[in-house]
């Protein structure tokens, strides 16, 4: 099911996202993802239909971990849809009770309030710091809101970040700095729009272009889809090894 890729894209980085390198929690290690506990957090929304598709992959397969089997269709998706080869290594290890899932909120909001002001950008920062990513690898990451679309149903945010939603490109940044993004007054959450009304970008996306010291990396991956691939991957890669 092509549609579904940016899903397990998802799937992979929410597993992923919760780690914290101070208290040495959370992160993919333990698939806790798969737990309704953790399904239940307000960031992943939508993500028990992601862990309905992999539950006959993981009966064929029983000896593959639940945060291996995450963490690899991620890696899968990602090249599947045109994205760069990943690096993958097995070994991750299952936790088994549902006690070890880490407190919501360790997943960035796509606004803190202020739209793309100083908190949502402090916001971004904060969480992606306390994972070990710097500002540049915080770009290159989310370069992958390229796929896939926001869902009324589960974020409140609604529509596409780019024309091909399940291309893995830099469009992303090519679009963020090259369109003009204004509110949308029609949307129910404080979103932007294109001029042509048909994509959106959340105000954490417009924050990545009205701070210096993050939009200095969106101009160099939509000058260069080659050093976001290999920007994005190695960051990709840290990423799913966390936990």
């Amino acid at each position: 099911d092509a549609d579904f890729g940016p899903t397990l894209v998802r799937l992979a980085w929410h597993s992923s996202g919760t780690y914290d390198r101070m208290g040495k929690t959370g992160g993919s290690g333990g698939g806790t993802i798969r737990f309704k506990e953790e399904l239940a957090h307000g960031g992943n929304a939508g993500l028990d239909k992601a862990i309905a598709k992999l539950e006959p992959i993981k009966k064929r397969h029983p000896d593959v971990s639940w945060a291996d089997l995450i963490a690899f269709v991620g890696v899968v998706a990602i090249e599947e849809m045109g994205g760069p080869k990943l690096k993958f290594s097995y070994g991750r290890v299952d936790e088994m009770d549902p006690e070890a899932v880490t407190p919501d909120g360790r997943l960035p909001d796509a606004d803190k309030g202020d739209g793309p002001g100083p908190k949502t950008r402090q916001g971004l920062r904060d969480v992606f710091y306390r994972m070990g990513f710097d500002d540049r690898e915080i770009v290159a990451l989310s370069g992958a809101h390229a796929l896939g679309r926001c869902h009324a149903d589960a974020s409140g945010y609604v529509g596409p970040w780019s024309g091909t939603p399940l291309l893995f490109n830099n469009s992303y940044f090519v679009l963020l700095k090259g369109l003009k993004w204004e509110p949308n007054p029609d949307a129910k959450k404080f979103q932007y729009k294109d001029p042509s009304g048909n994509l959106m970008m959340l105000p954490s996306d417009i924050a990545l272009i009205e701070d210096a010291d993050f939009k200095k990396y969106v101009d160099v991956y939509a000058k260069s889809q080659k050093v976001f691939f290999e920007d994005f991957a190695a960051a990709f890669e840290k990423l799913e090894t966390l936990g």
